[in-house]
């Protein structure tokens, strides 16, 4: 589990379960996970882990290990420990103390292990038996192993400063920590540099690197967004719209008089989530790509590989529409160039670490986040499918006065013509609800402002005009409006709850 569930949960697990029943139960969670090829492969990519650098590999008692990082926990803990640590990003198992009596329990971690185990101890009968089965033997003299009992991820990763250093931390640094220790110490000993401005970008686009392309995508998406707003807000219907339905917006209004405000309720709903996801695709760009995080590279595109392919949702619906045709032409070309390769070189100040307890306020603010991206997902697979099946919810119905019968004998093409909107609304959601949980899943760092005014300038595109819109037409179903609602009121939170941690100031440059 990763610490945005860890922390905020421990303390109910703690009292449903018992403290120490409720820790060795999430460690044997993580290893039954991390035992499996695909399990450990999710554990990794889902906690947002990348390979370490280069430069923190080494060895421990002539062990080659790919981050000079590990834990060092007792033989009864060994088997859970061995079959979670890899995956949560620790180079080393040790093994300490060991006596003749844990041979076969160390013999049985070592089965299947993908992570190099070491043994510590002082009993020749046991090094003897463990020989052929473990990767090594530590000492207890060994200068260039560094036992922790310190969850400071500041300290350990200063240790790592030295080239021959292997920093083991005692079982209780995780318990007080959290299982991404690792990856939080890890971060903070890879070696950063300035990140690059539009000052350092020339004018030739064949040499813009990939941010640059990602932020002219969000900042078409904002464009986009707000034209669509415009034309909601105006005439509503453009020249193909009423070519296609071949009625004007007089004849809508006087077949249902509740018909052009259900439909510019859609269609601006629709705009304030175009608006959300360029603000979201902006901050990947300015404050994640552009200082070298792989992952927002990979939220960027996993976002972008699902709104983009809702163009051809018309093969359901049956209608297309020039404009968004146009902007989805534009903006792909940019958008492949912008998740092409990933970035390499981290680029960041460095953030010194702070206040505990600023930190715990922040996990459940982030799980605040990631549990409204995903009901947001939820809702926007639903009301994809919604729209390209019945179209309309009851509530619809409800406000517009008329079943779907009704509305097709007015004119057979108006309901494809609201499906296409719902449906396409539908699709955008998802997209903004895969930027918004990857964002909060793996970009939650001390000091990264940038996901504090993403995610807040989302949410008020996304909410705000939603509840307007409504509140104006007088469609205020309470059912119908209570994920909004719910929305509003966890991500406020969530980032109340964070907001300190995540706006903290990065170190002084020297």
């Amino acid at each position: 589990m990763p610490d945005w569930t860890y922390h905020p949960l421990r303390g109910a697990a703690a009292a449903v379960v018992g403290r120490r029943r409720s820790q060795r139960a999430a460690l044997r969670l993580l290893a039954t996970i991390g035992s499996r090829p695909a399990g450990a492969r999710l554990i990794a990519r889902g906690f947002g882990h990348r390979h370490p650098p280069e430069h923190l590999a080494g060895e421990i008692a002539g062990v080659p290990v790919t981050v000079r990082l590990g834990i060092s926990v007792p033989p009864a803990l060994a088997r859970d420990t061995v079959r979670a640590m890899a995956p949560l990003g620790a180079g080393v198992v040790e093994v300490s103390p060991v006596s003749a009596a844990d041979v076969e329990a160390v013999r049985e971690a070592a089965v299947g292990r993908s992570i190099p185990l070491v043994v510590r101890t002082a009993d020749p009968e046991a090094a003897t038996a463990l020989g052929p089965h473990v990767d090594g033997f530590t000492s207890v003299d060994d200068p260039h192993v560094a036992l922790v009992a310190d969850p400071s991820v500041t300290a350990a990763a200063l240790a790592l400063d030295g080239p021959k250093t292997v920093v083991l931390a005692r079982p209780g640094v995780l318990v007080e920590a959290g299982p991404g220790w690792f990856a939080r110490v890890t971060e903070a000993a890879t070696p950063t540099s300035p990140a690059p401005g539009l000052r350092d970008v020339g004018r030739d686009p064949r040499r813009w690197p990939a941010w640059v392309w990602a932020l002219l995508v969000g900042l078409g998406m904002i464009g986009a967004g707000l034209g669509a707003a415009a034309i909601t807000l105006g005439p509503v219907l453009l020249w193909y719209d009423r070519d296609y339905l071949g009625m004007t917006l007089h004849e809508l209004h006087a077949a249902n008089h509740h018909l052009v405000h259900f439909l510019q309720h859609d269609r601006i709903t629709m705009a304030g989530t175009m608006v959300s996801i360029g603000a979201l695709y902006t901050g990947l760009a300015v404050g994640g790509i552009r200082r070298g995080r792989s992952w927002a590279r990979d939220a960027y595109l996993l976002s972008g590989a699902i709104g983009f392919p809702t163009l051809f949702y018309f093969l359901v619906t049956g209608f297309v529409e020039p404009l968004h045709t146009a902007t989805t032409l534009v903006l792909f070309p940019m958008f492949v160039l912008a998740v092409r390769r990933a970035p390499r070189t981290l680029r960041r100040r460095p953030t010194p670490e702070g206040p505990e307890r600023e930190r715990r306020r922040a996990l459940v603010g982030q799980l605040l986040l990631i549990v409204t991206g995903t009901g947001l997902f939820v809702g926007g697979t639903v009301i994809s499918v919604v729209g390209l099946t019945g179209v309309f919810v009851p509530s619809d119905l409800v406000f517009l006065g008329a079943d779907t019968q009704a509305l097709e004998a007015v004119n057979p093409r108006l309901v494809p013509f609201v499906a296409h909107d719902r449906a396409g609304f539908g699709g955008a959601l998802m997209a903004a609800a895969v930027a918004i949980t990857l964002i909060s899943a793996w970009g939650w760092g001390r000091g990264e402002a940038w996901v504090v005014w993403s995610l807040a300038t989302a949410a008020a595109f996304g909410f705000l005009p939603a509840v307007l819109v409504h509140g104006a037409i007088h469609y205020t179903d309470f059912l119908h409006l209570a994920p909004v609602y719910v929305g509003i009121l966890t991500t406020t939170t969530g980032l109340l709850l964070a907001r300190p941690y995540l706006c903290a100031r990065p170190a002084a440059e020297s």
